[in-house]
């Protein structure tokens, strides 16, 4: 637990994330984020579908306070539509409503959203609106009620490890969702904390959703539960195009390889963009493996992993305060 809040404490420092999108993918995230620009996301994607594994596209960004920005956001998110389309590759787009001006005003931020939506729908293109800490938690799904009742391109993500979890689940039961675990730090009145609590959710979840839903997109690197879903949908004769399993860019790769060959349906979370670093420390603090699973790509053999990741912030900032010392120079 003091390893994740050390993370998530990570993510949410403004500074470190200014100081990582100005000095580049360091510390080895580049294993986890397909990188910079569309057209490395788009060379990513083309080898994922190679192995018959489909993506969904993370353009990255945090801590949108100006207009601006969550235009220029947009924009960029509209390139990645025409991209997907022009390239003719098997991706869809699973964007952040914080990056698009939720923080700003709802208004301007479902302008934005309903853009990048209707662009997609042109194309036969799924958006899929991704879920952030609680407090953005009703906005968010008050954009998915505005735009589900102009377009049917549209999903969103349940977090399980909220105690209301399971009534979000079946208000939205006819939309496609991804299930996750949840990546953020949240008080004990509204989520579960032990992981245990999480986990026995999480799987009550997939069943009802695989039962009762629309489309399920089991998102999770956790063997226990990817082999729970196999013996369950077999046992309940639930056909593989109601369902696909879901991990990150760079994680498990021979497991994301082996689900693909196996038959099922696969989709990659490709995250690219300059904006990486509250991405990828939230990825180490969703769960203690993902620590394992990243080591070996990320870092140094001799090296520690939680030094590394600290070294690295610790760098990060040494980085950006040295460049402040010399500019008063």
């Amino acid at each position: 637990m003091i390893l994740k809040d050390f993370f998530i404490a990570l993510s949410q420092n403004q500074f470190l994330n200014s100081a990582a999108k100005k000095y580049g993918l360091k510390m080895g995230a580049q294993s986890v984020v397909a990188g910079t620009n569309i057209e490395e996301a788009i060379h990513s994607i083309k080898e994922l579908n190679a192995h018959g594994i489909s993506c969904t596209v993370d353009n990255l960004g945090e801590f949108v306070f100006k207009k601006e920005e969550a235009t220029a956001a947009k924009e960029q998110i509209l390139k990645v539509v025409e991209a997907i389309h022009e390239n003719k590759v098997d991706a869809h787009i699973s964007l952040k409503p914080t990056q698009l001006g939720l923080d700003i005003d709802y208004d301007f931020c479902k302008g934005n959203v309903r853009e990048i939506v209707d662009r997609a729908n042109q194309y036969n293109m799924f958006v899929n609106i991704d879920m952030e800490d609680y407090k953005h938690l009703q906005p968010s799904f008050d954009l998915l009620d505005d735009l589900s009742a102009e377009y049917d391109n549209v999903g969103t993500v349940i977090q399980a490890y909220f105690h209301q979890a399971l009534e979000y689940l079946q208000k939205y039961q006819n939309f496609r969702i991804r299930l996750v675990k949840g990546a953020y730090k949240e008080p004990a009145d509204i989520a579960y904390q032990d992981k245990k609590d999480i986990d026995e959710n999480y799987i009550k979840l997939i069943e009802w959703h695989l039962l009762n839903g629309k489309f399920t997109s089991i998102a999770t690197h956790d063997h226990r539960v990817i082999n729970h879903v196999k013996a369950f949908v077999k046992k309940h004769n639930i056909p593989n195009d109601k369902f696909e399993f879901q991990m990150l860019y760079g994680f498990r790769r021979d497991l994301q390889l082996k689900l693909a060959s196996e038959g099922y349906n696969f989709c990659t979370y490709v995250p690219f963009g300059s904006d990486w670093y509250g991405y990828f420390m939230r990825r180490l603090a969703e769960r203690p493996q993902n620590l394992n699973l990243v080591m070996k790509q990320v870092f140094n053999k001799k090296t520690n992993t939680v030094i590394g990741v600290a070294a690295g912030a610790f760098f990060l900032g040494r980085l950006t305060k040295s460049e402040k010392k010399n500019c008063k120079k």
